[in-house]
């Protein structure tokens, strides 16, 4: 008899193979003839074959062949990404060459931009060009991420921008108003700039004079779009302007928010994510901290209320009031 053919890749394990690795793990074997109507147990590495017994397969233990599975995916997204950057690459003077000159609908509006370098390049000569505003969003990857001299280009452009008269706002997450290179920005930077926080912020937005923007076109930014339609800058500028109303200021002024009845802001972003059902490591994503960070701020939370369990800490978090907007 033919085995199925199974829809998926080799390495993907599919129900029925999962169901077979199950029962090998429960029983210590598994039959061999069995592995081979879902051949992907074995060629995902969930099975091995029993030195002692041909007729028998043993399984690999769950925290060997996870890590295997998770490596090869890794390994897949990564090839993905280059491919992603080539076809970048090969396109941008394509997309230059259609876009005519003067066409205000057509991509030459909008374009891609390859590389860290190169990114940086374009800000940095837009920025030499400009002269009233600039608006920044820099979520907490930013200041992770890049090599030590694209932070020096970049405070090196925002002093000559300041220094032509321009004005800098910036929005940082609440987690960074105390991170080192933050810090150290504001203490060599002078004229006329801002910066505030939020729990939450946008992915890098970059809006230079209302009239360019830059935003990531990838996760790991190495990808960038510069925009010049007239109607997405104003509309990611507006954007820009709401968040700063919600802000904290954190310079040159600081303001401190207050703990309500012995819960700190930051508490109260992640009740009011663990309210909407998300797991440690989205609130922890979303709040711009590590998931051990976000859990030791859960446990103190629950401390707080008199929780027991997790079920039970959404039901005391609304109950209390601490999301109520009059605090």
């Amino acid at each position: 008899m033919t085995a199925p053919v199974h829809s998926h890749g080799p390495d993907e394990p599919c129900e029925a193979a999962l169901d077979l690795y199950a029962r090998a793990l429960r029983s210590g074997h598994a039959p061999a003839p069995e592995a081979a109507s879902p051949p992907c147990a074995v060629h995902a590495g969930l099975l091995r074959p029993d030195h002692r017994d041909p007729d028998r397969l043993l399984p690999v233990p769950p925290a060997v062949a996870l890590p295997r599975l998770l490596r090869t995916v890794a390994e897949d997204i990564a090839a993905h990404r280059r491919r992603e950057t080539r076809l970048a690459e090969a396109f941008e003077p394509l997309l230059a060459l259609a876009a005519p000159d003067g066409d205000a609908t057509g991509t030459g509006e909008i374009h891609m931009l390859s590389g860290l370098d190169r990114i940086n390049s374009v800000i940095t000569r837009t920025m030499a060009e400009a002269s009233r505003e600039v608006l920044a969003i820099q979520p907490h990857a930013s200041h992770a991420g890049p090599p030590r001299d694209i932070h020096g280009q970049a405070l090196d452009r925002d002093q000559a921008f300041l220094d032509r008269g321009g004005r800098i706002r910036t929005l940082y997450q609440h987690t960074t108003r105390h991170a080192p290179t933050v810090l150290a920005r504001y203490d060599r930077l002078h004229g006329d700039v801002e910066a505030r926080s939020l729990d939450e912020v946008t992915e890098r937005l970059l809006v230079i004079d209302r009239s360019v923007a830059f935003i990531p076109a990838v996760k790991d930014r190495t990808l960038a779009l510069e925009i010049r339609l007239p109607a997405l800058v104003d509309y990611l500028g507006t954007t820009f302007d709401r968040l700063w109303r919600l802000a904290t200021p954190m310079f040159p002024e600081t303001v401190t928010q207050p703990t309500l009845n012995g819960v700190t802001p930051r508490q109260r972003a992640i009740a009011a994510l663990l309210v909407e059902g998300h797991t440690d490591a989205v609130i922890a994503d979303r709040l711009g901290m590590n998931v051990r960070t976000a859990r030791v701020h859960i446990a103190k939370l629950a401390a707080i209320l008199g929780s027991e369990s997790r079920a039970q800490l959404g039901y005391l978090i609304g109950r209390s009031g601490i999301l109520d907007p009059e605090g």
